[in-house]
């Protein structure tokens, strides 16, 4: 990795893990930030992970090989005008946002396609903000790199792209932290991420929405929700202001597919209402068969949940027990609670770690006690 001075406009959760690990990577690297929030960007200097506070976008910009745009994706492209005139010879633009089309367009509209790559690291987190990053977030990640194009309908291969020099330093800056670069043309990552991302995020919230609105008086769903139902819409969770502007931003790509998906549920609707046994099998069946076809090595696009269940039964000190055998082995527990709704035949107690490898090292010690675990 060829950069000596990399600077975020931003320094969430995403922009924080990135320059956390860039640190550790190259100890040498001098890191500027910039952010509304000082108080953020001081501690981020107390941990040695920020050499430089910006006080805005201005002259320091100036000792850049790389400026990452870590903001919101509606402010993004916003900075992009400032910090032209800024770039040396040499450095170049990036961003982490989730959409591209929205930045691509507006990097065409200033000509900047040379000296711009685009950039989305795609693992996450319900928690946001820097106090919640960490070296390893985007580890075995993919890291969805969206080079400009001189010709943004044209054919997306490499000829095409409008500087291939600073996308293949951008694939040396994942891989440095640990991901795993993927180059994409930016019209087809939106299309990708539309359906694997922003369309179940938007089934969740509405599912979620539709169970508030159906439940009786008492609250007899939400009181059995817990178990299956919360597990699928847990996603349901994330910063309503973020999905607010993915779904803007991302807005004709999520509303071919959620077309598509509305015709396919009114396809399911007329199948159950005629009782079709061939036609439901076959729906089970084949997303059975594709979803189990889906390797799950490495970190995808929605963040998994590390946690595990037990089956105990319902006496004094079961719990403790459980928290005294993981605390032995210095395995912190993020959550633990009694599971109510067990219908997928799970165990009475669920347990969520912080990272898998805590998890993995917990089921391997329980089992030694003769736990029955579950996921």
């Amino acid at each position: 990795m060829k950069e000596k001075t990399i600077a975020f406009i931003g320094l969430g959760l995403i922009g924080g893990s990135i320059a956390r690990r860039l640190k550790q990577h190259t100890p040498e690297i001098t890191i500027m930030a910039y952010m509304r929030t000082q108080e953020k960007l001081r501690q981020a200097k107390a941990d040695g992970v920020v050499d430089v506070i910006l006080e805005g976008i201005g002259e320091e910009l100036r000792k850049c090989d790389v400026i990452f745009l870590c903001t919101p994706v509606e402010y993004n492209a916003q900075y992009l005008a400032q910090i032209r005139p800024l770039l040396k010879e040499g450095a170049f633009v990036t961003d982490v946002g989730s959409t591209k089309t929205n930045i691509h367009q507006e990097v065409i509209r200033l000509g900047m396609e040379e000296v711009f790559v685009g950039g989305h690291p795609m693992a996450g987190s319900e928690k946001t903000g820097y106090e919640n990053s960490n070296d390893h977030l985007l580890e075995n990640a993919y890291y969805i790199i969206t080079p400009a194009l001189h010709n943004p309908s044209g054919n997306p291969s490499p000829s095409f792209f409008a500087n291939q020099d600073y996308s293949r330093r951008l694939v040396e800056i994942a891989r440095a932290i640990g991901a795993i670069p993927m180059v994409l043309d930016y019209e087809e990552h939106d299309k990708v991420v539309a359906a694997i991302s922003h369309l179940p995020h938007i089934v969740a919230s509405s599912l979620v929405n539709l169970v508030r609105a159906s439940d009786s008086p008492q609250g007899i769903m939400k009181q059995v929700a817990a178990g299956g139902f919360k597990d699928i819409t847990r996603i349901a969770s994330a910063s309503p202001e973020m999905w607010e502007q993915i779904c803007i931003t991302n807005r004709n790509p999520i509303a071919q597919i959620l077309e598509e998906y509305i015709a396919s549920l009114e396809e399911i609707l007329t199948q159950i209402k005629a009782a079709s046994h061939p036609a439901l099998h076959q729906l089970f069946e084949t997303s059975r068969e594709y979803r189990n076809s889906i390797a799950d090595r490495e970190k995808g696009i929605l963040a998994s949940e590390n946690s595990i269940t037990v089956d105990i039964v319902d006496e004094p000190g079961s719990i403790s027990t459980i928290s005294v055998i993981l605390a032995a082995k210095g395995i912190s527990i993020k959550n633990i609670g009694i599971n109510h709704n067990r219908e997928r035949g799970e165990g009475a107690l669920r347990i969520i770690f912080y990272e898998k490898e805590a998890m993995e090292k917990a089921k391997k010690q329980l089992k030694k006690y003769h736990y029955e675990i579950g996921t």
